[in-house]
């Protein structure tokens, strides 16, 4: 008997037809919906306002998307299964190109802050927030995914990636549950993570809370030592300074007073 063929999983075009969109529409509202949790989670004292949030995690969702099509535009390419390619792409972005936006976070927030671009600065956008500012900023995201998205291009050029993809999706019987695990379950988990780390990189920072409570009252050293230095400096010392003249020359004169001698007329 001639052997039964194996299955290729999902078909050429199976990522963008209609239930392929329908699964991607709903990872980005469940993946985006950890960005609004992670908001919440925020000390109030700390809670960015929903525009700044807006500004943070738009970078994000530019830089998600532009990774998505990347990666479905990549796995159709070649006659494979665009699944198993899709999901290689994935794990690719989820590792190694979580290590590469990280750096170029870095040397892009080192750079800038050398130049002293300081609307360039993730996070910050001014006061009041100004649109050119975020656009700038979401202009050097969107760069280093470029950047990201290509070095993981090269890294698909090595052999061997083949049978990778028959360990992860060889065994799946169904294309249409190889599709949601490929699009939306997978991604979920991980999408999730990623965008709860990269927002933590590229959301304003906080100065350190080096706090003193004192009587129940928070104070920083910076405010207790200006504090101190007004206190120092106020004119309530020269004040004080006048009042101990005052009593010392009293007890000076007190003492004269008790040395003058003293006359006694006799009629």
């Amino acid at each position: 008997a001639a052997p039964r063929p194996a299955a290729r999983g999902c078909g050429s075009g199976a990522l963008l037809g209609r239930f392929g969109v329908l699964l991607q529409a709903l990872l980005a509202l469940c993946a985006f919906s950890t960005l609004m949790l992670k908001r919440f989670k925020e000390p109030k004292a700390e809670r960015r306002p929903w525009r700044i949030w807006f500004y943070d995690t738009s970078k994000q969702a530019i830089g998600a998307l532009f990774i998505h099509f990347a990666n479905v535009f990549l796995s159709d390419l070649t006659e494979e299964d665009p699944c198993s390619l899709y999901l290689i792409n994935f794990i690719l972005d989820a590792t190694l190109g979580m290590l590469l936006i990280w750096l170029g976070v870095k040397v892009v927030s080192w750079i800038v802050q050398h130049k002293k671009y300081t609307y360039l600065v993730f996070g910050e956008y001014g006061d009041p927030p100004q649109a050119a500012a975020w656009i700038g900023q979401c202009i050097l995201y969107l760069l280093i995914m470029v950047f990201e998205k290509t070095v993981i291009s090269l890294v698909l050029l090595i052999p061997g990636w083949t049978k990778l993809q028959q360990i992860l999706l060889g065994y799946i019987p169904s294309p249409q549950l190889e599709l949601v695990l490929v699009m939306f379950v997978v991604p979920f988990i991980v999408n999730a993570i990623m965008f709860w780390v990269v927002d933590s990189l590229i959301m304003r920072k906080n100065k350190q809370k080096d706090t003193l409570d004192i009587n129940g009252s928070t104070e920083t050293p910076r405010a207790r030592r200006t504090e101190e230095s007004q206190v120092l400096l106020s004119p309530d010392m020269d004040f004080d300074q006048s009042e101990s003249d005052q009593d010392i020359s009293g007890l000076r004169g007190s003492n004269q007073k008790m040395k003058q001698p003293s006359y006694q007329v006799v009629i």
